[in-house]
Parts: C-alpha cells; sequence; structure tokens
C-alpha cells in the first residue's frame, strides 16, 4: 500500500509486475523500476487508451491549452471557439 506523502492515507495501488513494489493504481510505468504497468482492467474495458487526438478541436485562444467541448467552448478558459482563428 502507498501512503500519501502529507496526510498519510492509504492510496489505491497494485503491484508492478516487474520488481514487484506498490505503484499507484493509474500508473503507466513502475516508481521503483519504470517497468511499463499494464492498464488496470477498467480502463482496459472502457478503452480509455484509445483516445483518438485527432479528432479534437484545440482551442482558437493561442495562449490556451483546451480543448474544444462537445457544447462548442474551451474545457479550459471557456471561451466559445472562433472559426478561422487558428
Amino acid at each position: 500500500m502507498i501512503k500519501c506523502p502529507h496526510c498519510e492515507v492509504d492510496l489505491p495501488s497494485r503491484e508492478c509486475p516487474e520488481c514487484h513494489e506498490s505503484a499507484p493504481l493509474e500508473a503507466r510505468f513502475c516508481c521503483q523500476c519504470g517497468a511499463e504497468m499494464p492498464l488496470p482492467e477498467s480502463a482496459a474495458e472502457s478503452g480509455e487508451d484509445t483516445v483518438d487526438f485527432s479528432e479534437r478541436t484545440l482551442c482558437s485562444d493561442g495562449a490556451c491549452i483546451g480543448v474544444i467541448n462537445e457544447k462548442g467552448v474551451c474545457n479550459e478558459c471557456g471561451k466559445p471557439y472562433a472559426k478561422g482563428a487558428e
């Protein structure tokens, strides 16, 4: 079990298949040995690792790192998408 370094609460973890140390539940790589961790079953079932980044629309505000959501506004700054501002 991994403990939070700030509040000492037990955090969800899983065992590394290589070194058998604890790693955070959603870790992609082991914190101890660097081995790639297989996806947790919940993520593998939901297809979480199959995001198609080519289908996203970036925020038209050049200073923002957000992506335009299904409502047509940026998920970071909340500004509406401005066509032709790329």
